[in-house]
């Protein structure tokens, strides 16, 4: 057994966490099954695998780079709620 009861005690004091004695079990018996099953996993022969990372192939999302035309300046402060000649117009962020 990988992990132990005074394990679980000492991580569940450590992080101010309350367990009963059943609970102590309980997650005594399920951490040691999860690192038993950590170690069912190394035991596999993985070298000849390619590195991935996702388990299905994988297309980008993202549209082709090309150039495309864009707005005027003008276009662009035709909205704002002020403007100050070709500018947006804001609210200063530093008083002086």
């Amino acid at each position: 057994m990988k992990i132990t009861e005074e394990t679980v005690r000492y991580v569940a004091h450590l992080s101010r966490i309350e367990l009963s004695e059943e609970e102590i079990r309980e997650f005594t018996y399920q951490l040691d099954a999860i690192l038993k099953y950590m170690d069912q996993l190394k035991e596999v022969k993985t070298s000849h695998l390619e590195p991935t990372s996702h388990a299905i192939g994988m297309k980008p999302l993202l549209r082709e780079d090309k150039v495309e035309g864009s707005f005027s300046q003008e276009e662009s402060v035709m909205n704002a709620p002020e403007r100050k000649g070709p500018f947006f117009k804001v609210p200063p962020v530093i008083e002086v």
